[in-house]
């Protein structure tokens, strides 16, 4: 693409370096280089963008939407059974298939919070925090007691984050699937809800 096509879309700039980092990691790359990499110029990522760290910080909010998406897509399946199987399945196959492309740099991305990179610090409050607060929310309504419910969820949570670490390390989708197939049964069997594929 070239400056007068970029200049118009301050999103395609956006899913380009997206595209780019994803492939490519984030490292310790210029504005510059970058530029260079997705066929724009140094000026217009600047002009867009402000910065390096102001780019980051929309590839996080960027990759964020996206896992936030596919849970968004569960809880508008589930109606009045809370944890239906086929749409945790769902999720999880879609959560696989966004990891695939996107886990390297999420992951790399969590390290700069843990690291306390400035363009990564929103990461702290969304990767975790939202997440368990939905979790918890649907482990109440689907029949847990809400006092075990928030450890529950965290526990969840954390199943499916090593999971996908297991997935990338490895590449063993079957294997990764079979063992989040084997912890929902263990943990969320005993709910009503879970055994309807509806």
């Amino acid at each position: 693409m070239n400056d007068s096509q970029t200049g118009s879309s301050r999103e395609q700039l956006l899913e380009a370096a997206l595209g780019y980092f994803a492939k490519n990691g984030v490292q310790n790359q210029s504005l510059r280089s970058l530029a260079s990499s997705i066929g724009t110029s140094h000026r217009m990522l600047n002009y867009h963008f402000g910065s390096r760290e102001g780019l980051l910080t929309e590839v996080v909010a960027a990759v964020e939407r996206r896992q936030r998406g596919a849970f968004e897509q569960l809880l508008d399946a589930t109606g009045p059974a809370v944890l239906p199987r086929q749409a945790v399945q769902d999720f999880w196959d879609r959560i696989v298939e966004e990891t695939l492309t996107y886990g390297p740099l999420l992951f790399e991305l969590a390290a700069h919070a843990m690291q306390g990179e400035p363009h990564a610090q929103g990461l702290r409050d969304t990767l975790v925090p939202p997440w368990l607060d939905a979790l918890e929310e649907m482990l109440v309504r689907s029949g847990r007691e809400p006092r075990a419910a928030r450890a529950q969820a965290r526990l969840a949570l954390a199943v499916v984050n090593g999971l996908l670490f297991d997935l990338l390390l490895t590449g063993n989708r079957e294997g990764v699937t079979e063992a989040h197939r084997a912890f929902m049964e263990l943990a969320f069997a005993d709910l009503p809800s879970f055994g309807s594929s509806a």
